[in-house]
């Protein structure tokens, strides 16, 4: 008997939907109830149950756009019954279940699915998977990192076993989607000695075990197969180092494009006259190759937040220039005696960070914020740093930035910074913020007009440091101007306040030793 699975209605004004990736393969036996496929419409993702036990047909490919009522797959029922049937009936114990209590399996799987990682965030990105499909993992050892749109995870194994992967590198999960299962064992790793006996029974005659192809033997993992496909190498080409003959991410990396063979000019004489008569074929210069990669999650949601701020916020920017003439000299004379004896440079953002927050004690409502029809006004400044990180820009928060003196900033700038490069930053160490400092200057930039981050109300935009001529007391100076820009939510922030706010830090920057007074 066959069934026939149809999409489902997964929601009043959703239509149709796109098969977003499919856990089975056609061919697969399937339990009922068993996740085999993810489905993806306009608002969620969902996941798909197989109705009846049986063998599985997949009659719609990932990708796909399907409507609801439209058939997904077919399951055959009865195929799963007469392979049971056809099995010889033996009291002796089959060589698999030997190997399998040989080998310490009790027959017990795992599934391992996404753990809640924070309150805000439902779904997360596979990134890396740090144990092989077909590994031996122990309870507690990290086997994946997982990214989510605020921080990176570690995965650790909840029981020994052998891993089976169900995700793959890259695949988008809503938290407790199935990652992975793991045939849990017992007393530890399976012995040499089964191993052995497995390779050696699945090994074909007079054939050596080093000589043993299976179904991983130069198939490259997901990670290896992005790099071959950048370099444009086929894997056919790249001998796998892994286990049973995989392409690992490091063949990937070491394996070079083979040279075009030389053609044969000797064996066809008269041939190559009729190749030399005829026009050569006009050479094009530069590549025209191009390549496809899913958006991360942290950069998806950076989307999504940034369209959210320019849509729901009355956002506006003012300018204003400073001479950080007066800084820079305070720098040059203080640094080496700074870094002795704190064991940190003397940076720009401490004084950035220091002149923010006396101009937002001043200026309360430039550090507040709407929630709902309230304003929520903030007696501390929770200051939040703009990082730019290899997977995507991240805020890192300097708590109560107003109580710590020029060290203390400075160092909690470099603990958070590094922390960010190295995707170890928290949720915790994210998450708050009443202001924000951005500085495209060390990219370069002139002038900008930065995004609020919201629910804050402001964010100043720090940029290059230019000599320029300028007007000093009916005298033409050069001096080194920077341009700051305040974006802020006009509707909390008042024209009087934004422009006052700005002038404000531009004083206490070009006066310094204000900092110092507090006036």
């Amino acid at each position: 008997m066959s069934l026939e699975m149809k999409v489902p209605a997964v929601g009043e004004s959703i239509s149709e939907v796109t098969i977003g990736q499919w856990f089975k393969q056609d061919g697969d036996q399937v339990e009922m109830d068993e996740v085999i496929c993810e489905l993806e419409s306009d608002k969620a993702t969902f996941e798909l149950t197989a109705e009846a036990s049986g063998v599985l047909k997949i009659k719609a490919q990932e990708g796909d756009t399907l409507e609801i009522g439209a058939t997904i797959c077919i399951i055959d029922t009865e195929a799963e019954a007469s392979a049971s049937e056809s099995k010889p009936k033996d009291d002796s114990p089959s060589k698999s279940e030997e190997k399998s209590s040989e080998g310490g399996k009790t027959g017990e799987v795992k599934e391992m699915i996404v753990p809640t990682v924070g309150e805000s965030i439902t779904e997360v990105t596979l990134a890396t998977w740090l144990k092989a499909d077909g590994d031996y993992v122990e309870l507690d050892e990290i086997i994946a990192e997982v990214d989510s749109d605020k921080a990176t995870f570690e995965l650790p194994a909840e029981a020994n076993g052998i891993l089976k992967h169900v995700a793959q590198e890259g695949d988008t999960l809503e938290i407790g989607g199935l990652i992975c299962k793991i045939e849990v064992t017992e007393g530890g790793a399976p012995s040499e000695e089964v191993s052995a006996t497995e390779s050696t029974s699945s090994a074909p005659s007079g054939a050596s075990t080093s000589d043993k192809e299976t179904y991983a033997t130069g198939h490259a993992s997901p990670a290896a197969a992005k790099i071959l496909a950048e370099k444009g190498i086929d894997a056919k080409d790249v001998k796998g180092t892994g286990k049973d003959g995989r392409i690992t991410k490091e063949d990937a990396e070491k394996a070079e494009k083979k040279a075009p063979e030389a053609p044969k000019t000797a064996s066809k004489p008269t041939a190559s006259k009729s190749e030399d008569s005829a026009a050569p074929a006009p050479k094009v210069s530069g590549s025209r190759d191009s390549r496809r990669e899913k958006m991360s999650s942290l950069r998806r949601t950076v989307s999504r937040r940034l369209v959210a701020v320019k849509n729901e916020t009355a956002m506006l920017t003012t300018f204003n220039e400073v001479n950080m003439g007066p800084i820079m000299e305070m720098r040059k004379k203080f640094k080496d005696q700074f870094k002795e004896k704190h064991g940190v440079n003397l940076g720009f953002m401490s004084f950035f960070t220091k002149a923010v927050c006396v101009a937002l004690q001043e200026w309360p409502a430039v550090n507040a914020q709407i929630d709902g029809n309230e304003i929520v006004y903030n007696d501390f400044c929770d200051i939040s740093i703009a990082v730019s990180a290899p997977k995507g820009l991240v805020v890192p928060v300097i708590r109560n930035a107003e109580s710590m003196s020029f060290e203390e900033i400075e160092k909690e700038v470099v603990r958070l910074a590094t922390k960010a490069r190295d995707n170890k930053l928290s949720i915790e160490e994210m998450t708050g913020g009443t202001f924000t400092l951005t500085n495209g200057g060390i990219f370069g930039s002139m002038m900008s007009t930065p995004i609020i981050n919201a629910p804050q109300s402001a964010i100043l935009g720090m940029h290059n440091i230019v000599e320029r001529p300028m007007a000093v007391n009916g005298e033409v100076k050069i001096l080194p101007m920077m341009y700051l820009a305040l974006s802020y939510d006009h509707r909390i922030i008042d024209g009087r306040e934004s422009v006052s706010f700005l002038v404000r830090v531009k004083q206490l920057l070009e006066d310094p030793t204000r900092l110092l007074f507090g006036v």
